[in-house]
């Protein structure tokens, strides 16, 4: 990884933690719980979506590192792992242990939760020295250094979600 992956790559997961802490913790339990439709999440939903799917996505990169050095046929570019972060066009359905809808859910706690790992993160990208650009992550076309930035990004769609969840019609306004 070069110092300028480096540095873009801590800014992206700086952003996307700063954007979720500043989408989530001033809204009410009435704004947390608002579901806009039947077949959608709510806030706090998506925020224990992150919290349930982020151990998974960390895992798989950490899989990834323990292999031997192993570039992909086909990678996909930063470009494309960037733009999977911004375009909600395209919904897809997560797993069914990774669904959070209709779970009792402690928002404040989800967030902390959502800290604690984003923090590991953060200090991976901080101090690694591995050959992140080097390590395959197969599942996702990827190299390990753009998974990284792919957990990030992911992030980044689910607070896009959060955005789109507080300008539905109906949403409280405390």
């Amino acid at each position: 990884m070069t110092q300028q992956d480096r540095e873009r790559l801590l800014a992206h997961l700086q952003m996307t933690q700063a954007w979720l802490t500043d989408e989530v913790s001033p809204l009410s339990a009435a704004q947390l719980n608002f579901r806009p439709a039947p077949d959608r999440w709510t806030v706090a939903e998506t925020v224990q979506h992150l919290v349930v799917a982020e151990p998974n996505y960390w895992k798989l990169l950490h899989d990834a590192l323990k292999q031997p050095p192993k570039k992909m046929d086909k990678a996909a570019t930063d470009a494309d792992v960037l733009l999977y972060g911004i375009d909600r066009t395209q919904h897809e359905k997560t797993t069914p242990k990774q669904n959070p809808k209709d779970q009792k859910i402690d928002a404040a706690q989800a967030l902390r939760a959502f800290l604690a790992m984003h923090a590991q993160l953060l200090e991976m990208a901080r101090s690694t020295h591995e050959d992140l650009r080097g390590h395959a992550v197969p599942e996702w076309g990827v190299d390990a250094y753009q998974c990284l930035l792919e957990i990030s990004t992911h992030e980044q769609r689910h607070i896009l979600q959060i955005r789109e969840i507080k300008a539905s019609p109906g949403f409280p306004k405390k």
